[in-house]
């Protein structure tokens, strides 16, 4: 036994030796992480072994890199690249955790809104973490403590070759792995979840990296007969509006109300016995309200600033980071430069730092007239201030005067904050209680949807008296969802039945009302199928202003062309008839797996047509496409105009 002892310990005393124990910690501590804290989707024998070997090679090449170096500087090396790796994936189990996505690299140029993420980063924290790193100390410990000998033999240079060449060996195995039983992985990949449960979380790192840097290109190598498809397209594409509605709305103000956060499965909800929403119950109602109950969000990793690109723009965000960060300089033909040339003026007001989500410049490429940000406004104590600016209500009893000061017909988007994971509410202001399920986040997300609500009903009376409520069209819309995927097992509670695949997709419904006061438009429930890609071809139609000299991959919700399809940014879709999630097919009415085979083949179909016009959208936003088309009659935006600092005049 001792000999078998002696013989390990120097195995480790060897770098080989050593390096191999490396790759051995980190890819199982890798393989737990994926299979425990990420909601894969894994399934089968296959897939879940795929999951087990994915972590290897890139561990087996990452930490080969230090072969490359010599004697004791190997080691240093070798734990550098070790730690790196070890942060990187915790990095990513924060961010899942919060955003149920990876960190990609345009995500990382999202940093300068970490700042004001505050106590959100840190709920997210858990005393389990520490053992992401317990393994790097230990390691650092058995070679500061000489536990394990540093080899100062020189190592062959071939030796680091083979080791490289090993790694991207069993790499290349994995893919050829992964796509037999997936195919197209990466030809095809909208969706991040595949490429993970597939090749591994470091994998799917370098993947981003190429992505992004095919994206960055693009603009640089696009000209003026690649936007020739993409018209083509949305002419093809274009509904009709439905003369019943076409211009009810013509010379009214435009009032976008943003709801933070709001699904759809909160409407007419009851929590012990209270409803939870009662004001925007009662306005979905209302005889002036058009309410669609099939709406879906169609955000990815900018979530709302996604939102906002999708209803000021009919085009969907990118597949990786957010447009509003990485494109904001590019050519636009957004509603607010629409408008302006009949007539209208535009401003977005907001409780929180203009440069969040960089917004004070790419509002500029939109075309916004004003930013009414922060600095616009006073909290007059601690308890005005949510996580991410300023409450509900003080935000706005506070915006009613800056509308008062726009010109007429103005198109203004107020965006509210209060209701913003973690859904932390001072006692005081609550008017409802907690659920009571497993989840913190679930139990809370009650209050804060009900204080928003009423925030809401507030600002209804406030544009009343203020004379901006009988010639406005008011647009409110759910911005993506609040309750994550992680939590499915205390929505199950909620919702009275286990989420599946298809229960978490139809829990992506989040509200859209058109409520336009006085105007005899049979309003009520509408069950068509939609997504807020639609939004704003929706609206030029009720301003009487045709939509199809411009780009837009949305239709009008309320045309009888309407194609009833709304598409995922992952590449999945909902209709009618077919629900297509991660892979699988459902009936859109039972929930059930479609078996029907050619019922299959037309979903299949679908399929394929969603991914083309989320290509035709991307190519559009990385190419910068807009910038060699200008519709006739519209103006292009000078982005040099626009100044949104607050001066002495607006004292």
């Amino acid at each position: 036994m001792n000999n078998s002892l002696n013989k390990n310990a120097g195995l480790l005393n060897k770098f080989t030796g050593f390096y191999f124990l490396t790759v051995i910690v980190l890819w199982l501590k890798t393989y737990f992480t994926q299979l425990t804290v990420f909601d894969l989707g894994v399934e089968g024998t296959f897939q879940h072994f795929l999951l087990f070997i994915n972590p290897l090679g890139s561990a087996l090449l990452f930490l080969g890199l230090s072969f490359f170096s010599k004697g004791r500087r190997r080691y240093i090396w070798l734990m550098i690249f070790y730690t790196v790796m070890s942060i990187w994936l915790y990095a990513n189990v924060m961010y899942y955790r919060f955003f149920n996505d990876f960190i990609t690299l345009p995500t990382i140029l999202q940093t300068q809104n970490f700042g004001d993420l505050g106590g959100s980063v840190a709920s997210l924290f858990q005393i389990t973490d520490i053992l992401f790193f317990v393994d790097c100390f230990i390691l650092i410990a058995l070679l500061a403590f000489k536990v394990i000998k540093v080899e100062k033999t020189v190592q062959p240079r071939k030796k680091a070759v083979a080791i490289i060449t090993l790694a991207l060996g069993f790499m290349c195995l994995n893919l050829g792995l992964a796509e037999s039983d997936r195919p197209e992985l990466l030809t095809r990949g909208f969706d991040r979840n595949y490429i993970v449960k597939y090749l591994g979380m470091y994998n799917f790192t370098i993947y981003d990296a190429v992505e992004s840097t095919k994206a960055a290109s693009q603009r640089v190598l696009a000209d003026s007969s690649d936007v020739t498809e993409v018209i083509n397209y949305t002419q093809s594409n274009y509904a009709a509006p439905n003369e019943k509605y076409f211009g009810v709305a013509e010379g009214r103000n435009v009032v976008y109300l943003h709801l933070e956060s709001i699904q759809s499965f909160l409407m007419d909800y009851h929590l012990n016995g209270e409803e939870v929403m009662p004001f925007l119950n009662s306005l979905a109602k209302h005889e002036d309200t058009i309410y669609f109950d099939n709406f879906f969000h169609q955000t990815a990793q900018g979530k709302t600033a996604d939102a906002e690109f999708l209803i000021d723009n009919s085009l969907f965000g990118l597949p990786q980071g957010a447009a509003f960060i990485t494109k904001g300089r590019n050519t636009y033909h957004a509603a607010p430069a629409i408008l302006k040339d009949h007539g209208y003026t535009s401003a977005v007001l907001h409780g929180n730092g203009g440069s969040f989500w960089n917004r004070n410049e790419i509002y500029k490429s939109f075309g916004y007239d004003h930013f009414f940000d922060s600095t616009y406004y006073e909290a007059e104590s601690e308890q005005d201030l949510a996580e991410y600016g300023l409450m509900d209500k003080p935000f706005y009893k506070q915006s009613i005067p800056y509308l008062q000061s726009m010109e007429q017909p103005f198109y203004a988007k107020l965006i509210p904050v209060t209701h913003h994971y973690p859904f932390e509410l001072d006692e005081e202001l609550a008017t409802i209680g907690k659920a009571d399920t497993s989840s913190r986040t679930v139990n809370n997300y009650f209050q804060t949807a009900r204080y928003a609500d009423e925030a809401l009903a507030q600002l209804f009376e406030d544009l009343k008296e203020a004379g901006l409520y009988e010639n406005s069209i008011f647009i409110l819309y759910g911005d993506h969802y609040g309750i994550s995927q992680n939590h499915n097992k205390a929505m199950a509670d909620i919702i009275g039945k286990e989420v599946g695949s298809y229960e978490s997709a139809s829990l992506q419904r989040v509200p859209l009302m058109i409520h336009i006061p006085g105007v005899d438009m049979e309003g009520g429930v509408n069950h068509t199928y939609g997504g807020q890609i639609d939004v704003m071809p929706t609206l030029l139609h009720l301003l009487g202003i045709d939509a199809k000299p411009f780009v837009l991959f949305g239709q009008d919700l309320l045309s009888e062309d309407h194609s009833q399809v709304a598409v995922f940014r992952n590449g999945d879709y909902v209709s009618p008839e077919f629900f297509a999630v991660e892979g699988k097919y459902f009936d859109a009415k039972t929930g059930l797996p479609i078996e029907d085979e050619e019922q299959l083949k037309i979903a299949k179909e679908l399929k394929e047509e969603v991914e083309y016009k989320l290509m035709l959208s991307d190519k559009t936003v990385n190419g910068d496409l807009l910038r060699f088309y200008t519709p006739e009659g519209f103006t292009p935006v000078d982005r040099n105009q626009f100044d949104y600092s607050k001066t002495e005049i607006d004292e």
